[in-house]
């Protein structure tokens, strides 16, 4: 087992869906293999318009042949394991590249970068997970000045960690990736409501919207900004319970067990479609949104 990179871009004519699988052809067989049962951290080009650099981290569960093409494997992606990172760590700053695996023993740039799956060394995992899931500028969930402590509240520094296998505990846990994928959600839709189009701040300086999963945790949805919607407290609750949901083009449907349709539609934006990220990958991908309306909506 060990660390990789894998190159994954927007634009990829490979099958890739990053939370789930990640096909590539035999000639990186054995280097996927080395990865089996370990973390790897997706990489976009810098050719890549708007390249998202290091940009999430997912555990290979299995390698298995792709069985719709011949000569190609699929490195299929523990569920669960998917997270994308709060800030997208460019391949290098001021202090050099990041991943100082890739150079060569003069210091340069070795051919090694532009492999596709390649292997990471500890160090340079921690660095860009460290960098990846900075904390410093939190977005914290809403809470009740007369509430008990949750226990994020001591949580302000960056994150800090001595080994390598202290982060992989660290995005393993269930109260971390939900306050990272709110993070992610809030950021992607600029913590406007996809449903109201309200973008309101409460006097702690928090946003007013919840970062809801499309497809549940409980129903093995990632914690993949594609599977994720900013929603008012009033918008989740329905999106939650099937009272409301999106056509695969993001029109906002009601359902017919709606009491109250008129007041439904006076909470929808004007546009009566969600209002989306500006950027194609923080989306919500169709299927997620199918599986919402084929299991949650209530036609």
């Amino acid at each position: 087992m060990g660390f990789g990179v894998f190159i994954h871009r927007s634009d990829s004519i490979y099958d890739d869906s990053p939370a789930e699988r990640y096909q590539f052809p035999s000639q990186y067989l054995r280097r996927v293999q080395a990865c089996l049962g370990d973390w790897i951290i997706y990489y976009e080009p810098r050719k890549v318009t708007e390249t998202r650099g290091y940009f999430a981290v997912a555990r290979v569960e299995q390698v298995v042949p792709d069985p719709t093409a011949p000569g190609v494997y699929l490195a299929l992606i523990e569920p669960g394991s998917y997270l994308d990172f709060v800030n997208l760590v460019p391949f290098s700053g001021a202090d050099g590249v990041v991943e100082r695996s890739v150079l060569n023993a003069q210091g340069r740039i070795s051919g090694r970068a532009q492999s596709a799956v390649r292997a990471i060394s500890s160090n340079d995992f921690s660095r860009i997970i460290a960098l990846g899931l900075d904390n410093s500028e939190p977005l914290l969930p809403r809470v009740d000045a007369n509430a008990s402590p949750s226990g994020f509240e001591e949580e302000q520094a960056p994150f800090q960690f001595e080994q390598s296998r202290d982060r992989v505990s660290f995005i393993a846990s269930r109260i971390v990736r939900d306050r990272v994928f709110r993070q992610v959600v809030l950021r992607a839709y600029d913590k406007r409501c996809a449903i109201t189009g309200l973008k309101l701040i409460n006097g702690g300086g928090r946003a007013e919207v919840d970062a809801a999963h499309i497809r549940p945790v409980e129903a093995s949805g990632p914690d993949i900004v594609s599977n994720g919607i900013a929603l008012s407290g009033t918008a989740h609750w329905m999106f939650d319970r099937g009272l409301i949901g999106l056509s695969d083009d993001v029109e906002i449907l009601i359902s017919r067990h709606v009491n109250d349709p008129e007041a439904v539609r006076g909470l929808i934006n004007k546009t009566g479609r969600a209002i989306m990220p500006r950027r194609a990958f923080e989306r919500p991908h169709v299927h997620f949104l199918q599986w919402h309306r084929e299991h949650c909506f209530k036609q």
